[in-house]
């Protein structure tokens, strides 16, 4: 199998979009597009998260409304590095050694940030007892 190989970014294309804004001095529209860029990936980290969810057949009792999604009323937890159940952000270099996202166009910077910004990574564990909690 070849690996895949990166073509145009929704992640790459909007850094470009936002540091041609910023050099633009459009400081306004800068930050909107920068926090919409950086929304749209958290929001398709929940929507895969549901589908998977979905495909293993454990999405039937997902709360009916927005705010009972917030309350975690669904089986499962996605857990993203650097919040508190897996704090330590250079715990994503394996996944990277696993995933190797190198071959779409991710990669970490020395700090174990993302590149493109809007990117994501997460460890999801679908097992009835996981939930968020806040310390």
């Amino acid at each position: 199998m070849k690996p895949a190989r990166p073509g145009p970014s929704a992640g790459r294309d909007r850094c470009q979009e936002a540091q041609r804004l910023f050099d633009a001095d459009q400081y306004n529209d800068y930050l909107y597009f920068h926090g919409f860029a950086i929304e749209t990936a958290e929001v398709l980290a929940d929507y895969w998260h549901k589908e998977i969810r979905r495909e293993l057949g454990i999405d039937g009792d997902d709360g009916p409304d927005i705010p009972s999604l917030f309350r975690q009323k669904f089986q499962g937890s996605r857990y993203s590095f650097g919040y508190p159940a897996c704090p330590r952000l250079e715990d994503q270099t394996h996944i990277f050694t696993l995933l190797q996202p190198e071959r779409i166009g991710v990669s970490m910077t020395e700090e174990w940030q993302l590149v493109p910004e809007q990117s994501t990574s997460a460890i999801i564990v679908h097992h009835p007892a996981a939930k968020y909690f806040s310390v």
